[in-house]
This record gives structure tokens, C-alpha cells and sequence, in this order.
């Protein structure tokens, strides 16, 4: 990145000697993103993030298939860059269909095949949730799709699963995958799309040319340089950092359990990078603001929806104030069992002290 702002610092789109070097880090980067996801080069088209992603191929998939059908089927716990987009399709006339979940977070292949019309274009099943880990049926439905001949296109956004949860684009059988790269340490304001060889879905802006005609502007090479160095490391690295995190995480639970008996662990816990877990009779915005005030970091539901009840927990229909006490905690390979400890810990503490202060017992 450093690079790419300092030294190879000129347009990829120009064909002098800096543009030259700018366009060989895009090759370079766009390699490394392919080679993580199982893909070719010509399908990853890099995008300003995961809500970018999720927006061109929601609405870029409807407008191509709408000739065919105006029937779509989603989750309502998928990622609030996917809902609105699927707002957008209900505006223009499109019926969309929401599947929820059970109370852990789970929705089966079956329910998206029940919901399964002839006249369905698009699907868009997110890969693991953000705000519980669990995880969805993607391969699932992409071979029932096959098997019962459907032409809808199969779109996920999997944000929350690359380098996570293991994947190739042959396994998972999407025709359309997001991904961004701060979710994998890489820089933020940068993501991409992949879109199935074959497939020639329509833009939803216009420009220059850049990304084969599909996001024209001039790219933002520093950061899709970033992304791909992330993408390599963690790709090379996956298998390790996986078996790291369980590690932790089994910690984490272990220890929440000793010290907070009575701490309500939220969904399936299928991925193993979050966990999500409440204190009924608490509030989580007290309990984040106690816990940063130490230097811990966790979130409350979704960070892109600061002060608003989780729709994810409430379409899994828990109890207030299961919802209400929430938490979300995302670990990485860097963190270690000692960190685990001192979190489990700090709750504890924040459970003791806010006690008397919210005058409710949990």
C-alpha cells in the first residue's frame, strides 16, 4: 500500500511507465483475491466494500433476470446492505420474500426450496451471519437449484466467511459472491464482487471502462493493493488461524460459563470467529461503554446499525431481553487465551458493578 501511494503512484488506466506499475499491483492483487476464493482473475471486479458488493448484485441480478420473473427470496437476517437493496426491488415492483430463522439462527435448505417459484430470478442467502455465526445452507441450495432446474441466480453475500469458513466458488456453487477485505485485515473502503464466468450482468454505474466495464472509475489502488496482500496471507494462512480461534473461543466459553453461569450464548455458534452471548436484565450499550472504558471492544449486534434493536435477533423471535443484552464479540488469529480470560473476567466484573446502577438482577 505504502508502494502504491508513494512510488507506483500513477493511473492503471494510463499507459506510461507509473500506470504500467499501478496496473501490475491491480494483477497482482486481483490474482491473489481470485486465488483465495478458487476463482479466475477475469471474474473478481473490486468494489468500494461488502455493501457495494451486496448492492451491484442484488439489483444488477434482478434488472438482468427481470424479463424472466420478479420473484426473490432472501433471509431477514441478511446484512442491512442486502435488505435495502431488496427494498429497492419491492419499490420497482419485484416481490420479495423474507425466510426467517429458527432460535438458533438456522434456516434450511428446504425452506428456501418450499419458497422456490416458477417464476423466482434471484436468491440471496447470506454465508455466515454477522451478528451470531451461524451459518447457511449456500452449497445446499445451489445444488437444489440445479436439481430442480430453476434459472434462478444464487447470490451470497460472504463477508463474514471468507477465510473463515472455508470455501472455493466450485464448492459453494454461488453464481454471484461478496467479500470485503477489513473483515480479513485488510484495509477498509475496499471489497469485490465475483460473478460466475458466463454470466453478463448489467452495471449499475457508468464511467471510463475500468473492471471490464462492470464498476468503472479509476481504482483505488492502494487499497485494492492491501486487499490483496491480505487475501494472500490469510489464504496461506487459513487452516492455522481457524484452529487458532476455536481455541480461544472454546477459552471464552469456558471461562464465561465459570464466572457468569447463568450467560445466555446466542445462536448456533457455527463459525468459529464469533460469538454471540447476552445478559438478560442488562443493557449491552451499559455493558459496551463499561467494557471500553478498559480497553475491550465488542459490539452490540451489527456496527453499521449503532443504537437500533438487532432485526437479526429479533427474526429469530428471542425474548427482549435476551436481545436487549447482547453482545458480539469477533476474534482473530491474533488473539490469544489470556485475552479470552480477561474478557470473561471483565464481564463478570461489569455484571457486579452495573448491578446496583441498573437496579435489576440478571
Amino acid at each position: 500500500m505504502l508502494s502504491a501511494m508513494t512510488e507506483d503512484f500513477g493511473n492503471p488506466s494510463s499507459a506510461h511507465t507509473l500506470g504500467e506499475r499501478a496496473r501490475s499491483l491491480l494483477r497482482e492483487a486481483r490474482r491473489s483475491v481470485a486465488a483465495a476464493l478458487g476463482a479466475k482473475d477475469k471474474s473478481i471486479y473490486f468494489t468500494s466494500g461488502g455493501t457495494e458488493a451486496d448492492n451491484i448484485a442484488v439489483l444488477s441480478s434482478a434488472e438482468h433476470m427481470k424479463r424472466r420473473g420478479r420473484h426473490v427470496i432472501t433471509t431477514a437476517i441478511e446484512h442491512e446492505a442486502v435488505l435495502k437493496s431488496m427494498a429497492e426491488l419491492e419499490r420497482a415492483g419485484f416481490e420479495v420474500e423474507y425466510l426467517k430463522p429458527d432460535r438458533n439462527g438456522h434456516i434450511p435448505a428446504e425452506a428456501f426450496e418450499n419458497a422456490l417459484r416458477e417464476d423466482t430470478v434471484l436468491i440471496s442467502a447470506m454465508l455466515v451471519n454477522n451478528e451470531t455465526g451461524s451459518v447457511l445452507p449456500v452449497a445446499e441450495i445451489s445444488k437444489m437449484l440445479r436439481r430442480k432446474g430453476s434459472k434462478a441466480l444464487l447470490h451470497t453475500d460472504a463477508v463474514q466467511g471468507f477465510l473463515e469458513v472455508p470455501f472455493t466458488v466450485k464448492s459453494l456453487g454461488a453464481d454471484i459472491i461478496s467479500i470485503s477485505a477489513h473483515k480479513i485485515h485488510g484495509p477498509k473502503g475496499v471489497g469485490a464482487i465475483y460473478v460466475r464466468e458466463g454470466l453478463k450482468l448489467p452495471p449499475r454505474s457508468f464511467g471510463g471502462g475500468q473492471e471490464s466495464d462492470f464498476r468503472p472509475g479509476t481504482e483505488a489502488v492502494p487499497l485494492i493493493a492491501g486487499f490483496g496482500a491480505a487475501a494472500k496471507k490469510g489464504f496461506e494462512t487459513m487452516e492455522k488461524n481457524i484452529a487458532s480461534i476455536v481455541e480461544v473461543k472454546e477459552c471464552l466459553k469456558s471461562s464465561l460459563r465459570k464466572i457468569i453461569p447463568e450467560i445466555v450464548f446466542v445462536g448456533s455458534d457455527d463459525a468459529p470467529h464469533i460469538l454471540c452471548v447476552s445478559l438478560p436484565g442488562y443493557k449491552s450499550e451499559v455493558l459496551m461503554n463499561w467494557l471500553d472504558s478498559r480497553n475491550i471492544y465488542v459490539s452490540k449486534g451489527s456496527a453499521c446499525k449503532r443504537g437500533r434493536r438487532s432485526h437479526v435477533l429479533s427474526a429469530m423471535n428471542l425474548d427482549d431481553g435476551i436481545i436487549d443484552g447482547a453482545l458480539r464479540i469477533s476474534l482473530s488469529a491474533d488473539n490469544i487465551k489470556e485475552e479470552a480470560e480477561l474478557f470473561a473476567k471483565a464481564l463478570g466484573e461489569a455484571k457486579s458493578e452495573l448491578y446496583g446502577v441498573l437496579g435489576r438482577r440478571s
